[in-house]
């Protein structure tokens, strides 16, 4: 039985790191993609734009409440900024947060 529990707990662990893992990619990718944002718009303040783009993420699950944000103030701004390149962005931004995370760790 001691067997089975180590591996219950060995995945729990996982699990729960994966799970940390993934909230701060995303914390990282939303910031990272606000920077680029604000940057793009020519945004004042891009350090206080990115913290939009992080707090917007807490809306609703998914990406869908951050490219909602971000696609309403491009539109806004008068940005030449289509769906697939922010779209684009954000995927590319998700693997360097990512990656960044783990060269932290």
């Amino acid at each position: 039985m001691t067997t089975f529990d180590d591996r219950k707990n060995a995945q729990e662990a996982k699990f729960a790191h994966d799970a940390e893992l993934n909230f701060k990619a995303e914390a990282r990718r939303n910031k990272l993609l606000g920077m680029w944002i604000a940057e793009q718009i020519g945004h004042e303040d891009p350090a206080a734009y990115a913290a939009e783009v992080i707090a917007a993420d807490f809306a609703e699950a998914g990406d869908e409440d951050v490219y909602r944000k971000i696609s309403g103030d491009v539109a806004a701004r008068g940005a030449d900024l289509s769906e697939a390149v922010l779209r684009a962005k954000m995927e590319e931004l998700r693997v360097v947060a990512r990656d960044q995370i783990l060269k932290e760790s």
